[in-house]
């Protein structure tokens, strides 16, 4: 099929110039012309997921026209084994957020159009391969996203989406800068990331050391990595269920796939010299996450602080420079937008219900609310890593990985690793189990709710137990990875 990806890019966006021309009051056709849309490009994603060659680690379905020759801009787009699971899950969390809108209910027009524009802007990070591109397509996000925490969020909604706004803004800034001096350090100049895969590798030690940080910096700040995560936990309070979804399951993975794009392959010199470092922030970021989740009383704060120690196990993964720590990094990266993508609606349930967050305000659920105490059980377990559920493997590649590299490194992070266990029982004993700390029965899980966790599910069911769902897409790709560094 020929420009797949394209289609894939701005069919979303065509679903929101479409919605732009329905009169506002006719809401319930706006939001089944945003489902439709997502629908199809979800649909568009399978076929590529069908034609894609697993067996190959080329970039695959390139398309390539020039966009700005003068100055050697063009507009390439491709997927390899690196971005397709990121793309796959984009386009999944994507239809489920869309569907999650029931307690949208001002501006609705609006709010699908700037929808719209951030699932084009997410994909397009994916498939971008021109360092220009790949940035508008980064700084896309960054509006629509900005104004759907910012009008359609809680009391602090303001706040937590201008400081959202200014930490992503300062860390894309630092990028230009970047991609400006590897654009003229290069020879032959040139913002094709294929060609300065061949190219930056062989750059000054010193240059190669400047520019990761730059990019580094820039990604640390999404991921995000220790101490630049202040912006994570406020902007998923203060965020409607759905865009919480896509700001866990997506947005941060977007600075981990930056590292696996960026700055492993074009600063090998310089990812050696930071290996350890990397893997030190790697278990500063699983710790302090974890302890941080402990000590919070609301459960979306929680499960905010829970996915900063989360991606701790995706920086492990890169630090560890070996095919096995890398698959697991970007096999969590894929499993933690599962999981965390559902234990996200698990906690809009629950809000819907009671209108709190608060952890003192639940307990005893699992005898009045069954379903969804089958739902946040599965969901909980797999968040810990427990074997037979998804996040297991990723967990366990990533700390193998790092074992073999860095043993200090990896002895450490099984500390973070036993602190995420427990977080998540306690999660489990405080909302499900223990005496109801309310008189009021809140009704159990509906159809349509169900529905939205049922393909998650079956998901970390099928990936905790067939890990090669997923790794036989990605293999060939990360050990190319691992031979340019």
């Amino acid at each position: 099929m020929p420009n797949l990806l394209t289609i894939i890019i701005f069919f979303p966006l065509l679903g929101g110039l479409l919605i732009s021309l329905i009169p506002r009051r006719n809401e319930s056709i706006i939001r089944l012309t945003a489902v439709l849309f997502n629908v199809m490009t979800l649909g568009v994603v399978g076929v590529l997921c069908t034609l894609f060659d697993r067996t190959s680690s080329a970039v695959q379905f390139l398309e390539s026209v020039p966009w700005i020759p003068d100055i050697g801009i063009n507009y390439i787009v491709g997927v390899d084994g690196i971005s397709l699971g990121l793309v796959f899950l984009t386009a999944l969390l994507g239809l489920l957020a869309a569907l999650a809108t029931t307690s949208i209910t001002k501006s609705v027009k609006e709010y699908f159009i700037l929808y719209q524009i951030l699932m084009t802007g997410m994909l397009g990070t994916f498939l971008a391969l021109d360092l220009v591109l790949f940035y508008i397509f980064w700084e896309t996000v960054l509006i629509p996203m900005f104004f759907l925490i910012g009008i359609w969020g809680g009391q602090r909604r303001e706040y937590a989406a201008w400081k959202f706004f200014f930490y992503t803004l300062a860390g894309s800034f630092v990028m230009l800068l970047a991609i400006i001096a590897i654009y003229f350090l290069v020879t032959p100049h040139t913002f094709n990331m294929l060609e300065i895969t061949s190219l930056a590798p062989h750059l000054n030690n010193n240059f190669q050391c400047v520019l990761f940080l730059m990019f580094f910096l820039s990604f640390a700040v999404k991921i995000p990595v220790f101490p630049f995560h202040t912006w994570l936990p406020d902007a998923h309070v203060e965020a409607p269920t759905p865009v919480s979804v896509i700001l866990a399951g997506v947005l941060l993975k977007m600075g981990a796939y930056g590292l696996l794009r960026i700055c492993v392959p074009y600063f090998p010199y310089a990812l050696d010299y930071f290996a350890f470092s990397l893997g030190v922030l790697g278990a500063v970021n699983l710790i302090y996450g974890a302890c941080a989740a402990f000590v919070q009383t609301d459960f979306k704060k929680m499960i905010a602080y829970s996915s900063v120690s989360h991606m701790g196990f995706v920086l492990l993964g890169v630090a560890a420079m070996n095919s096995t720590g890398l698959n697991g990094s970007l096999l969590e990266m894929f499993n933690h937008g599962i999981i965390t993508g559902g234990m996200f609606l698990l906690v809009g349930v629950l809000y819907d219900r009671a209108h709190t967050r608060e952890m003192t305000a639940f307990g005893g659920l699992s005898s009045t609310m069954p379903r969804y105490a089958f739902f946040l059980t599965i969901m909980a377990l797999a968040s810990f890593g427990l074997p037979g559920l998804s996040g297991f493997v990723g967990e366990f590649l990533s700390i193998a990985g790092i074992y073999f590299t860095f043993p200090w490194l990896a002895a450490l992070s099984s500390i973070g690793l036993i602190m995420v266990v427990a977080l998540f029982l306690t999660i489990i004993r405080k909302v499900l189990w223990g005496r109801p700390q309310s008189a009021v029965h809140w009704p159990d899980m509906g159809f349509d709710e169900m529905i939205l966790l049922c393909p998650l599910v079956l998901i970390t069911l099928g990936v905790g137990f067939y890990p090669e769902i997923i790794l036989q897409f990605q293999r060939q790709a990360i050990n190319l990875l691992v031979r340019m560094s």
